[in-house]
C-alpha cells in the first residue's frame, strides 16, 4: 500500500541510520513495524503484570505436577 506522509528530512535520516535501511520506504515501513510490535509486547506485559492470564502453577500442585487438567509437565532445570 502506498502513502504519503510529510517527515522532516532530519527525521528521516535517523530512521534510515536507525532501521539500517538505505532507502526511504523500507526504512519506515521497519521502524512502524517495530513500533507495532513494542507497543504489542508493552501492552502483554501490562496484562501479565494485572493477571490477565490465569496459568495454573506446577509448584501449588506438590511434587509430582501431576494435574489431569493440564496436561503440559512442569518445567524441569538442568
Amino acid at each position: 500500500m502506498r502513502v504519503s506522509v510529510d517527515i522532516d528530512e532530519e527525521t528521516l535520516k535517523e530512521v534510515m541510520a536507525l532501521t539500517g535501511e538505505t532507502r526511504k520506504s523500507p526504512a519506515l515501513a521497519k521502524a512502524i513495524v517495530e513500533f507495532t510490535y513494542r507497543r504489542r509486547a508493552k501492552e502483554f506485559g501490562r496484562l501479565i503484570r494485572e493477571g490477565a492470564f490465569d496459568y495454573p502453577d506446577p509448584a501449588a500442585e506438590g511434587p509430582g505436577g501431576d494435574d489431569p487438567e493440564n496436561p503440559i509437565p512442569p518445567l524441569t532445570l538442568g
